[in-house]
């Protein structure tokens, strides 16, 4: 249980850490370029991947319910894989998901309460005139954009061709990358991990 405690706090920690400092420095859709491939670009997803929505305040109410939901299955889970004595590669998969898990329901939990909107400024910590959000309301703040290519497709890709595209396109976050690595290493090693 230690292992999975540790990766989750880690993995919490690190999350939680980068996205205060993006959404107390950086306002809605600004970005650094780190490398012409990597670029921190603040955002901010309003519901599920890639942003999807279930629609208006009670979508989203049901959306963190069942994600709330989800996290309580995924920690029984990691405790009953735990229990059963398995390898060390189920337990990080799991405690990778579970963290990531925590990391984007925290943002729906609190950060409407504690921050003003980004939109054209720094968000305010602790406004007097309150949040943005009420509890259960606030957005998932994504950060982490690797556009690998961004140019026109050849004519000869059927559908597609000449149209501009680009390569990787979605904006993530710590936590989406530790629910991907934690899936990645299920998905490999699953013969060892579901006997």
């Amino acid at each position: 249980m230690r292992k999975a405690t540790f990766i989750v706090l880690a993995v919490l920690l690190v999350d939680q850490l980068v996205k205060l400092w993006v959404k107390s420095t950086m306002y809605l859709g600004q970005s650094y370029e780190i490398t012409p491939w990597f670029y921190i670009h603040f955002t901010e997803n309003p519901g599920m991947a890639f942003g999807l929505e279930l629609g208006g305040v009670a979508g989203k109410l049901a959306l963190t319910i069942f994600r709330i939901g989800a996290i309580a299955g995924i920690i029984y889970w990691l405790r009953s894989t735990i229990k059963s004595g398995t390898t060390n590669v189920a337990i990080w998969g799991i405690s990778l998901i579970l963290a990531g898990a925590i990391g984007n329901v925290l943002d729906s939990l609190y950060y409407g309460l504690i921050f003003s909107d980004s939109l054209g400024r720094v968000a305010e910590f602790m406004p007097e005139a309150g949040g943005y959000a009420p509890v259960l309301q606030g957005k998932v703040v994504d950060m982490l954009y690797f556009p690998l290519y961004a140019g026109n497709l050849p004519e000869w890709v059927p559908v597609w061709g000449g149209q501009f595209f680009t390569f990787f396109r979605p904006i993530f976050n710590i936590a989406d990358t530790a629910i991907s690595v934690g899936v990645g290493l299920l998905f490999l090693f699953q013969r060892s991990v579901f006997k």
